[in-house]
């Protein structure tokens, strides 16, 4: 099966991610297209997270994040991710104090080539604690402006796309930014079937 059609959800924590990961991906399903999704890899990590966390902490979210990508690329027609290399390296950076000690660079800017489009949602909604991420506001607003600072050095603007946080709800319409990512629909493509997507576990 050819490559995945990969679209990565970027931006800080608590900005609505994984309900728009899951949202977006339910309406690949309607489409009659495949989809896979990819998780938050930081939640898995054995090492830490939040505002305490090592460099190889981060590294290792960075590592766990390509080989998430590389096991799902050809799985389904659709990608769709909860994070990517780019926003993962900003944790890093700031673990870092700015710093590449594992020079990772290069490795961020070849593989941010391979989405073909990101989404970050912008910080406008409070804090909310759900048991793993910080609620520390300054931790939020350091990994935004480091943000700012890194996706226009690794990320193509053409392939941006920027939604506020507050308007991922219910019933955002993502038709839009499926046909931007994967084109209309084929002539003779299956009817929506609302059970193509389920959430792994």
């Amino acid at each position: 099966m050819s490559p995945a059609h990969k679209i990565a959800f970027i931006g800080s924590h608590s900005v609505r991610k994984t309900n728009a990961v899951h949202s977006f991906a339910g309406a690949v399903g309607r489409s009659g297209r495949s989809v896979e999704v990819g998780r938050e890899m930081v939640r898995y990590s054995p090492l830490g997270l939040n505002e305490g966390a090592t460099p190889e902490a981060q590294l290792w979210v960075i590592m766990a994040q390509i080989k998430e990508e590389l096991e799902l690329r050809t799985r389904a027609d659709v990608l769709v991710l909860d994070r990517s290399v780019v926003d993962n390296f900003a944790y890093f950076l700031r673990a870092t104090g700015g710093e590449d000690p594992f020079d990772v660079k290069p490795l961020i800017a070849r593989w941010s080539d391979t989405y073909d489009l990101f989404v970050r949602l912008r910080s406008d909604i409070p804090l909310r604690a759900d048991g793993v991420r910080s609620t520390n506001e300054r931790f939020r607003d350091d990994i935004e402006k480091i943000l700012d600072l890194i996706i226009p050095q690794y990320i193509d603007p053409k392939r941006l796309v920027e939604i506020k946080a507050s308007a991922i709800t219910e019933g955002f319409d993502w038709a839009s930014l499926l046909e931007r990512l994967c084109g209309p629909p084929p002539q003779g493509a299956p009817k929506p079937n609302p059970v193509t997507y389920a959430p792994r576990l």
